[in-house]
């Protein structure tokens, strides 16, 4: 009987509502684990994962069979329900519409997983909006700023 076998190897990026940064750094670890049990229980593999303020990045192996906007979704929906009731009552958090999802080979894994890894000194160096236009650029996606996140800085 064969079998299906597949490398596929994928980073999103999303980002709080109007890009305010309401991730505070005591809520960071609990998020991030609450996000990697979503991503375990829809059969995907965490690789690596960085919540800054206010955008996150998720290195992961995929599944065949797992639907990217359906996993991206189920993670944006249950961990905004988990902000909000554990660490934004006073105020309304959101993720906004759409997110980045970029492809990796698996040679790229452990340079990608440094990245990931490495966002709090990264962003000390370039803004989130160069750094987001440039791998649209290096992917080769066509992209309209006026459908981008909603950029502030």
């Amino acid at each position: 009987m064969a079998n299906t076998y597949s490398q596929i190897h994928l980073q999103l990026i999303f980002a709080v509502k109007h890009r305010e940064a309401l991730i505070k750094n005591e809520w960071k670890d609990e998020i991030e684990k609450y996000i990697c049990g979503i991503i375990i229980h829809n059969r995907c593999k965490p690789l690596a994962i960085y919540c800054n303020p206010d955008h996150t990045h998720i290195f992961l192996g995929f599944r065949p069979g797992v639907l990217i906007s359906d996993l991206v979704k189920t993670i944006k929906t249950s961990s905004n329900a988990l902000i909000n009731e554990r660490f934004c009552q006073s105020r309304n958090f959101g993720w906004q519409d759409g997110y980045g999802v970029f492809s990796y080979s698996y040679s790229q894994i452990d340079a990608v997983v440094r990245y990931v890894m490495n966002q709090a000194e990264h962003h000390k160096k370039r803004m989130f909006r160069d750094e987001y236009i440039d791998m649209l650029r290096k992917s080769n996606i066509d992209f309209d700023d006026k459908y981008l996140f909603d950029f502030f800085d």
